[in-house]
């Protein structure tokens, strides 16, 4: 039964594994997981952090307890996070962050994405014929690291909303830097699964390899002076010497100096990044507000129309363990599937639907779907268009790895920060710079400008940002913060945040037992298993339905806040290293 999960989470306390999952294509590995460990939920009165390892949580929590802001916290964590979790996000990348200002009592959005340099063109990813590149030609080197904006974003949102002296909030991530912190067993694991990768340039060798070439094991006692140095830096200057000078000279130095994978980013990309400010977007289920990131994360958009599309079934009196609910649930997800691959994309560059929410067209879309047979096919839909903007655009199934991070904060004004935080790929492009790895996030644009005849919307063009699928999300009921929630893992994230939601909002499930309840996933037709859990269990009947099914590893890293009854009640993914701490 999928709901016995906590008798299946002490079973698997004792449970790991080398698998990894699999994303667009199943050749291309993400992150070590990391076993699974039971955890309970956390409640707090106060304030609270939830984020993926102990010692980030811890910082975050102490600018909390100091009386700082969420966004004071955020940057805390963010800094800590770039060092003792390098692989998933750092400084080198870019982040989406949805925000409650309890003062307004209103959500809004921050896009912290990485950019396409400007000397970029659309044939980036593509050989002397034409033919794309193959994903790790692309992604190792300097050819695939766009614009960071994590930095800009961090300082931006303290300026704006924090209240702790930004020294402060960097000097726990410094202190530590240099003085040295021990490897987890997910970071351990994550540099053995990438050694190849990872030691094919001298300044990721000298740091996660030993004198003699193998990979840093669990335990082992990690110092980086570097990203010490980078950080007392920061502190004193500003985002200033990230974009306009010292900083951003050492990154653009060694992108372009990459021999045998150079890139295009500039000194001039650096000084002319800025963070946007977007308007959220909401999709209604049930008596909730599902609020999100809009483009250019398909995220928001993406979740909305999979809860839009299931709310035509009766989803709570189905239950878990019905293979009904997930016929429903995975179908729903690969008409949005459909539709994220061929409308959406960074709005600012391409011309988007506008009805790709509405209740109607949703309806319609539902009407595909007939229970106890798979859809066949699931093709794009027809959603309303403003007729002056309607452009015929390619179905696109770009790569999108899961090696990111999420970040939940609450304070004690009730201000609330969703954030999801990522390099890309596991140690992203490999290339190091002033302590920490650049993002490879422009092999998140399609490495195909057209496809039969039409233009791929999430093609690359200079100065866009690459479609995502991230989805830092709160939740709203009657006009009040109902729940905070966000997960990595590429493009399942939308599959690990909507199911997750509807284990907690339909089927009751406390929101530590809807983290913890194994996954079953679908994209775009074959339906993935968790391994090892009781998922398993939907094999048959759902290869009886007409699915292609895997069992795998699926490797989420869910983290929430919950907000009932004055109190703040915060879950951890037991997939990862990850934990929620308030007072």
């Amino acid at each position: 039964m999928l709901l016995k999960t906590s008798s299946w989470l002490v079973a698997c306390a004792l449970f790991t594994t080398n698998l990894y999952a699999a994303q667009t294509t199943d050749a291309i590995d993400p992150e070590a997981a990391s076993g699974f460990t039971a955890k309970q939920s956390v409640i707090a009165n106060n304030y609270m952090v939830a984020a993926a390892n102990p010692l980030a949580v811890k910082a975050g929590y102490e600018a909390l307890a100091a009386g700082g802001s969420a966004m004071d916290a955020m940057v805390a964590v963010q800094a800590m996070l770039g060092l003792v979790e390098p692989q998933s996000s750092g400084l080198g990348g870019g982040a989406f962050l949805v925000y409650y200002d309890a003062k307004s009592k209103k959500i809004t959005t921050f896009d912290g994405r990485e950019t396409a340099p400007m000397a970029a063109t659309p044939e980036l990813f593509q050989d002397e014929n034409g033919k794309p590149l193959t994903f790790y030609d692309a992604v190792v080197g300097g050819r695939s690291v766009g614009t960071p904006g994590t930095v800009k974003l961090m300082s931006e949102m303290h300026k704006r909303y924090g209240n702790q002296p930004w020294a402060d909030l960097l000097k726990p991530a410094q202190t530590l830097a240099s003085e040295g912190f021990t490897v987890s067993a997910r970071l351990a694991g994550a540099i053995a699964n990438d050694k190849e990768r990872l030691s094919r340039y001298p300044d990721t060798r000298a740091y996660f390899f030993t004198p003699e070439g193998e990979p840093l094991a669990e335990g082992s006692r990690l110092k980086n002076p570097e990203y010490a140095k980078t950080l007392a830096i920061l502190a004193k200057d500003g985002a200033d010497a990230f974009y306009q000078g010292p900083i951003g000279e050492a990154i653009v130095k060694k992108v372009q100096s990459i021999e045998d994978n150079p890139g295009l980013l500039s000194l001039q990309d650096l000084a002319s990044y800025r963070v946007k400010e977007r308007v959220a977007t909401c999709a209604p289920y049930r008596q909730y507000d599902i609020c999100g990131m809009g483009p250019p994360s398909s995220g928001a958009l993406t979740v909305g129309q999979i809860l839009g599309i299931s709310s035509h079934f009766d989803l709570k009196s189905m239950g878990p363990d019905s293979p009904q609910s997930w016929q429903v649930i995975g179908d729903a997800s690969r008409l949005a599937f459909a539709d994220r691959g061929r409308y959406m994309a960074d709005s600012d560059f391409v011309p988007m639907p506008d009805g790709l929410l509405d209740p109607d067209y949703l309806a319609e879309r539902a009407k595909l779907i007939t229970i106890g047979k798979a859809l066949e096919t699931s093709p794009a839909g027809e959603p309303r268009w403003e007729k002056s903007q309607k452009v015929a655009l390619a179905d696109d199934q770009s790569i999108e790895l899961p090696s990111t991070t999420h970040i939940v904060i609450a304070d004690k004004d009730g201000n609330i920060v969703s954030m999801t935080s990522t390099i890309e790929n596991g140690f992203g492009s490999r290339v190091m710079s002033n302590g920490f790895l650049l993002n490879n996030e422009l092999t998140d644009f399609s490495f195909a400008s057209y496809k039969d005849g039409y233009p791929i919307a999430n093609r690359l063009e200079p100065g866009k940002r690459p479609r995502s699928s991230m989805a830092p999300t709160i939740v709203m009921e009657n006009g009040n913060p109902y729940m905070a929630i966000g997960s990595p893992g590429g493009s399942r994230i939308i599959g690990y945040v909507a199911s997750t939601l509807i284990a907690h909002l339909d089927w009751g499930l406390p929101i530590q037992e809807a983290i913890n309840m194994p996954h079953l996933i679908n994209r775009f037709g074959t339906y993935d298993l968790e391994q090892g859990t009781p998922a398993e269990q939907f094999k048959a009947p759902l290869e009886e339905m007409g699915f292609k099914v895997n069992i795998r590893d699926l490797n989420s890293g869910l983290h929430a806040i919950q907000f009932k009854d004055n109190q703040l009640i915060g879950g951890a993914d037991p997939r990862r290293e990850g934990t929620a701490m308030g007072d």
